[in-house]
């Protein structure tokens, strides 16, 4: 076996307890918000409470900040984003950190999309809404470059939970906010769509840090032995 860098990993492993405790509270959120506004279509009371949801009163010029933020989880604005934090990883020699943004927001959107018929909830006729897709991939591509940027900045278990959390927050806000405030989404919908990326990015990013390093021991294994044979 080889030494590892821990630099390397986009999980750090001061991290790892911390984020995999943070992941399973996210999934038991998403699970008991599913469970709560199954096959509902009106707002909940929080809803009503934080903001209209259907009352789409933002103006401009605060309605045009909020459709910019909405484009951004469209296909050509997300595809975009993800174009460039991959050739940002590549640039700086990150491969695994480029896997892990595509892999990482892959996966949470697809979990998004997959729990949004077994729940059910819908908003403006048969528009499913539960959990917020938009929110979601913004919060698992702030997630997927915060989390190996600590590794690489050297940050400790407090600056590096709180780097990944701050960037995860602004945005999950961010994304959110733009979802209420026109309309797209309820309040409870956001969150559930932030939790889902809290739960699904930590679980990738320690699935591509163990087949990484895999590989890694591998190919080591595979020159150690051609020496060895070398020096026969």
């Amino acid at each position: 076996m080889t030494g590892r860098r821990p630099v390397s990993a986009v999980l750090p492993p001061s991290l790892r307890a911390w984020f995999g405790l943070l992941a399973g509270v996210a999934a038991l959120v998403v699970v008991v918000i599913g469970v709560l506004y199954a096959d509902d279509s009106t707002p909940g009371a929080v809803d009503r409470w934080i903001f209209p949801p259907t009352s789409d009163s933002v103006r401009p010029p605060w309605r045009h900040v909020a459709l910019v933020t909405d484009s951004l989880g469209e296909p050509v604005g997300a595809a975009t984003l993800i174009v460039v934090a991959v050739a940002a990883c590549l640039l700086l020699r990150c491969p695994r950190a480029a896997v892990l943004v595509v892999a990482g927001v892959g996966v949470t959107v697809v979990t998004a999309t997959l729990l949004k018929s077994p729940v059910g909830r819908t908003i403006h006729g048969d528009n499913l809404s539960y959990p917020s897709g938009h929110t979601a991939f913004l919060t698992a591509l702030a997630l997927v470059v915060a989390l190996p940027a600590t590794g690489r900045l050297g940050l400790g278990r407090t600056g590096g939970m709180s780097l990944v959390l701050a960037a995860a927050l602004a945005a999950g806000a961010a994304m959110g906010w733009a979802q209420v405030a026109l309309g797209a989404h309820y309040s409870t919908d956001v969150l559930g769509g932030w939790c889902t990326a809290l739960a699904v990015v930590p679980a990738t990013a320690w699935l591509v840090d163990r087949a990484a390093d895999r590989i890694a021991d591998r190919r080591a294994e595979r020159t150690a032995d051609a020496g060895r044979r070398e020096r026969r």
